[in-house]
């Protein structure tokens, strides 16, 4: 039985998915929008980095999604949420390395968590634009990626693509055009949104995709 903290469309939203494609027991621990619950000293003692999601089983912590994403992947083979080969493995680590360092942590900080690298709310109008310049630069690398392909790795559905939707949902919150700009995320969003497991998650999670 596994237990995920997580908090509606936040990053744990991609292996909340992963959870129902794999089919195993969980729970959730649903946090309020923007997870201030993670400041408590209650959760600093699971997590003391303040940072949903977290994973736990008996004996078993896991924080940080890229992780958690690929341990879900990797130890439920029949799931075929992994390539068991090398090349996959390094593939998915690529981009969820880069979607949570880079994109995440930097780009989509910048824009949303402002006061993050400056407390005064004066000066955070030159930062949220460029860090709109980066996010809008690394979701023209998400489109060009995607082009002529089906998932993120290629034909095979991953872990990768739940993680991909987490920021497809994000640029329309922050009401980029993200169908008029990127086609072929659009289409890749579309495919996901079809899938069962997905469906039931936006449903306990109680969010929308495109708004």
């Amino acid at each position: 039985m596994y237990t995920l903290h997580a908090s509606p469309g936040s990053s744990a939203f991609a292996p909340h998915i992963v959870l129902e494609e794999i089919g195993v027991p969980y729970k959730t621990v649903m946090m309020s929008a923007g997870h201030p619950e993670t400041k408590s000293a209650e959760f600093r003692q699971i997590n003391p980095k303040d940072r949903i999601p977290v994973l736990i089983a008996e004996g078993f912590l896991l924080t940080e999604a890229p992780a958690i994403l690929l341990h879900l992947g990797l130890t439920n083979p029949a799931a075929a949420l992994m390539g068991s080969d090398t090349g996959s493995i390094v593939r998915a680590v690529e981009w969820t390395n880069w979607l949570s360092g880079t994109v995440h942590a930097v780009a989509v900080r910048m824009v949303w968590k402002t006061d993050y690298f400056l407390p005064d709310a004066s000066t955070h109008g030159p930062l949220i634009e460029r860090g709109m310049e980066y996010l809008l630069s690394a979701f023209a690398l998400v489109e060009n990626r995607m082009q002529g392909r089906q998932y993120a790795l290629g034909d095979a559905y991953s872990v990768v693509d739940p993680y991909l939707l987490v920021f497809f949902r994000w640029g329309n919150r922050m009401h980029i055009d993200m169908q008029g700009q990127y086609p072929a995320w659009t289409a890749h969003a579309r495919r996901l949104e079809a899938r069962d497991a997905v469906q039931r998650t936006i449903a306990q999670e109680g969010i929308s995709l495109w708004k």
